[in-house]
């Protein structure tokens, strides 16, 4: 059994059998829901030795995301419209209020403020982004990221997630993801259809920008963004 299969296994188990655990025996464990949700913590809020809030370049955090973009992601794992084989076995078999019970508990959470690494990379480069998040590009038929993610990039509810903060790599992945399928949303999929319009260099452009933005001292989402959106998007609003 190699490692990853263990670490799975383990943290399935986690998961589905702490879904039922208030019908147990009493456990030495506290049964609450942070207490199962370990298995999410140790990769989406990592800290370092002093309790430093760590960014890791492939698990994102997910405190204080909406509840809904974090309910439709659990989905989209559990029936494989994203695909990453750790997340995919942690929820395959989990039912769909204990997902949005999840999700729920996460964007409760006070959303982070660290900010990412801010990458090296020349003038030139960050300014395409900053056009690019800003403002879009009307001969490709971009829209500006601001225009669905809120003119803070910190979200808006209830299914629309923040933007900063993310280390570029995770950005540049998640774009990857797209482009190749690996990742797919509820029709009509907007990121699937900017993605294809976006060159490498532009992808490259937007995640080193806004990896080099601080992140406000209050990222909660926004309320609210200005309707109708740019593109049709089947993933702004929570499935149902």
């Amino acid at each position: 059994m190699t490692g990853f299969t263990l670490r799975c296994r383990t943290l399935f188990a986690v998961l589905l059998f702490s879904a039922g655990a208030a019908h147990a025996a009493p456990q030495s464990v506290p049964d609450t829901l942070a207490q199962r949700l370990v298995a999410c913590t140790s990769c989406h809020a990592r800290v370092d030795a002093r309790g430093n809030p760590v960014n890791d370049s492939y698990f994102p955090r997910i405190a204080g995301k909406p509840a809904g973009y974090l309910y439709n992601q659990l989905l989209n794992f559990r029936e494989g419209r994203r695909q990453y084989p750790l997340m995919t076995y942690l929820v395959e078999h989990l039912p769909d209020p204990y997902l949005r019970e999840i999700a729920g508990h996460f964007a409760a959470q006070p959303p982070s403020a660290h900010a990412a690494e801010s990458p090296a990379v020349a003038p030139q480069v960050l300014e395409r982004g900053r056009q690019l998040v800003m403002n879009g590009d009307s001969v490709r038929k971009v829209p500006a990221c601001v225009a669905c993610h809120g003119q803070r990039l910190t979200g808006v509810e209830p299914a629309i997630p923040g933007l900063l903060g993310l280390p570029r790599d995770y950005v540049n992945a998640q774009f990857g993801a797209w482009r190749n399928k690996a990742r797919r949303a509820h029709a009509p999929d907007c990121m699937a259809e900017i993605t294809a319009r976006l060159s490498l260099e532009d992808v490259n452009a937007v995640s080193s920008w806004l990896a080099a933005q601080p992140v406000p001292s209050d990222p909660r989402p926004a309320a609210s963004v200005a309707r109708p959106l740019p593109l049709a998007c089947g993933s702004a609003q929570e499935a149902p």
